[in-house]
């Protein structure tokens, strides 16, 4: 008599994961873009290269909460209530967004 063990584990197919994140990434960008290329005159006490950190913090916190909805994602596929998950991560989204445009902005035009 042989035992065979069969256990099926979900799989979390890279393709899957990868496309909230940079969706989220690129929204931020744009958010971002509309207020760092929208300064016809910057303060000069900025610096001149003032502009880097918020576009690439605020993608950063964009991409955070794209990973955050593609793990939401997994539990929905998982069991989790599914209008749960994807309200949560719109909150966790937003607010990651929120936060990341102050880090981002924070000492240039955030004061």
């Amino acid at each position: 008599m042989t035992q065979q063990n069969d256990f099926t584990k979900p799989s979390l197919n890279s393709g899957s994961f990868m496309k909230p994140v940079l969706v989220g990434a690129a929204t931020a960008l744009l958010v971002i873009s509309f207020f760092v290329f929208g300064v016809d005159t910057p303060d000069p006490e900025w610096g001149s290269f003032w502009r880097i950190r918020p576009l690439i913090i605020t993608p950063l916190a964009g991409a955070m909460g794209g990973a955050f909805y593609a793990f939401m994602d997994y539990q929905s596929s998982r069991g989790f209530n599914r209008t749960v998950a994807i309200l949560l991560s719109l909150v966790v989204y937003f607010i990651g967004l929120w936060l990341g445009t102050v880090l981002g902005l924070a000492g240039t035009m955030w004061d």
